[in-house]
């Protein structure tokens, strides 16, 4: 018989055969703390009606194999203007439930900046995108929940930024590790395991770590004022008299947008506002506080641009008499 082994054992002085299989394959992905149980059986005769015995029964409860992968969910960089999200997928491949150690690391070698980490979550309602209030916040360097073998977890790891430069790269490192233990693969931990087995550390050493990707969205805003003076007698001139209209160009450049841009300017001394003359981008604004953009009185003039993209340009003109 292919891959089998024959036992002869005598009994009352006759001679029975016990034919059993080895087999070398199992199952896969047993449970932790499964008990394997066999038990032998020999039947034999001594010239009269065939008999059988069975042998004691062997008993092996299955341990617990701590094994974990870790992957980027983002297919890539992340654009970061302030904050962001990373996702990550944390897989129990061992064959217990079990809990990681969950450690996000923003200074990985290379990195054009470095983030912040401001938290953790886990995907509660498992939809793949991160929900504030509902999704479960966890600690940087705090425990996930229990995951069952072969059960992927969604992990969110909720970062700021510190201001970097227009389309610098970095990288956040995420770090899963098996709250029974970790080390060397084959590494025991008597009686750690599910049931009250021992836990057993498997080739991943029981750790596993993956990057996500940022890229830095940043706009800057330059402005740039110039004056030009026309006379009454036809000049350009800064005589007593002549009018200045003042241009004030903004630009924004980078990638993404700001927010809440405005643009102020007070009337020079020795000189008065001109009433109606401020526009937005060549088109006239009133001066009163209603529903454009614009308010200009002897004091100064206030012009409220509100979220702007980059690569936008925006022009604010006004214009005042020399006294």
């Amino acid at each position: 018989m292919k891959n089998s082994s024959a036992i002869r054992v005598a009994l009352n002085g006759t001679v029975a055969s016990l034919i059993f299989a080895s087999s070398a394959a199992y199952a896969a992905s047993v449970p932790a703390g499964t008990l394997i149980e066999n038990t032998a059986t020999a039947s034999f005769d001594t010239g009269g009606p065939t008999q059988s015995i069975n042998s004691n029964t062997v008993t092996i409860r299955v341990d617990e194999l701590l094994d974990v992968a870790v992957a980027s969910k983002d297919a890539s960089a992340i654009t970061i203007s302030g904050s962001a999200v990373l996702s990550f997928t944390v897989t129990n491949t061992g064959n217990g439930p079990e809990a990681f150690v969950l450690t996000a690391d923003p200074a990985v070698a290379g990195n054009g900046f470095n983030s912040t980490v401001d938290s953790l979550a886990i995907d509660t309602n498992n939809n793949g995108v991160y929900d504030a209030g509902i999704d479960t916040l966890v600690a940087n360097g705090g425990n996930s929940p229990l995951i069952n073998p072969d059960t992927p977890l969604t992990v969110f790891v909720l970062v700021s930024s510190p201001g970097a430069a227009d389309g610098s790269t970095s990288q956040v490192n995420l770090l899963a590790q098996a709250v029974t233990g970790t080390g060397a693969p084959g590494t025991v931990f008597p009686g750690a395991g599910e049931g009250g087995g021992a836990a057993v550390v498997g080739n991943s050493g029981a750790d596993d770590a993956a990057r996500g990707s940022l890229i830095s969205s940043a706009v800057s805003v330059s402005l740039v004022k110039t004056a030009t003076v026309s006379d009454p007698f036809g000049g350009s001139q800064p005589v007593p008299g002549a009018r200045i209209r003042f241009q004030i160009v903004a630009n924004a450049t980078g990638s993404g947008s700001i927010n809440n841009l405005k643009i102020s300017d007070a009337i020079p001394a020795s000189t008065t506002y001109v009433a109606n003359s401020l526009t937005l981008d060549s088109t006239p604004l009133t001066d009163l506080a209603d529903s454009d953009a614009g308010v200009a009185s002897a004091a100064g003039v206030v012009v409220t641009l509100g979220t702007t993209s980059a690569g936008a340009t925006r022009t604010v003109t006004f214009d005042v008499k020399v006294n």
